[in-house]
């Protein structure tokens, strides 16, 4: 069998150190407080809002090439927090449609998240002077789709708790029960057991984006 990968062992260990740390959080829930009910029913947008932009980013960068990434009009829509574009939506959200919730969260995440995604994949695109551009547009494309679908499993993996993170502020100014919130929830009142899942399936999406092999000698 091979051996596993420097960078994959590594990997590993700082997700056990992780898992770790979740199962040895300090002292008693804060205030007795107990661990917050699962949000079953946000998780059907949130993985409409990841698929949305698991296609949507790599479409972008396909079609921009490494050029996108220098584009000073996605630099300027990557540019705002989270929370300008969730205040915007509020002011422009008609009123006589009720609160925004889920379908007002989907398009501020998408907002916020597709700009900086888009320009993170365009950078990771190699040169294209004076290869493969002498041979031809569908040259340049072939080599663009060839890389963005290596990339695409690895991309998911190392941004998907960055996007979970970001939700947060999304989820307070918008008054939704994201999942965001109920990471940060959990932290709050020191759900072990609760963070340790969380912990686990992340990891297993880091692991699932793992080519498992050893390095060449």
């Amino acid at each position: 069998m091979a051996p596993v990968r420097s960078g994959t062992a590594l990997g590993l260990g700082v997700w056990a150190a992780g898992l770790v740390l979740a199962l040895s959080l300090p002292g008693a829930p804060w205030k007795g407080a107990q661990p917050p009910v699962f949000p079953w029913a946000f998780l059907g947008p949130t993985l409409l809002a990841l698929a949305a932009l698991a296609g949507l980013a790599p479409l972008l960068a396909w079609g921009g090439g490494p050029d996108l990434a220098r584009r000073r009009s996605l630099a300027l829509l990557e540019a705002p927090p989270d929370l300008l574009w969730a205040g915007l939506l509020l002011a422009l959200w008609p009123a006589a449609w009720g609160p925004p919730g889920s379908g007002g969260w989907l398009l501020a995440f998408l907002a916020a998240a597709l700009p900086g995604e888009a320009r993170w994949l365009a950078q990771a695109l190699p040169g294209e002077r004076p290869f493969p551009r002498a041979w031809g547009r569908s040259a340049v494309s072939r080599v663009r789709g060839r890389v963005l679908r290596r990339l695409w499993r690895r991309w998911i993996a190392a941004r998907l708790p960055v996007w979970l993170t970001a939700t947060l502020v999304l989820e307070r100014v918008l008054g939704v029960p994201g999942l965001g919130t109920d990471w940060m929830s959990r932290v709050v009142v020191r759900d072990r057991m609760g963070l340790s899942l969380w912990v686990l399936a992340l990891a297993l999406l880091w692991a699932l984006s793992q080519s498992w092999e050893g390095e060449a000698a």
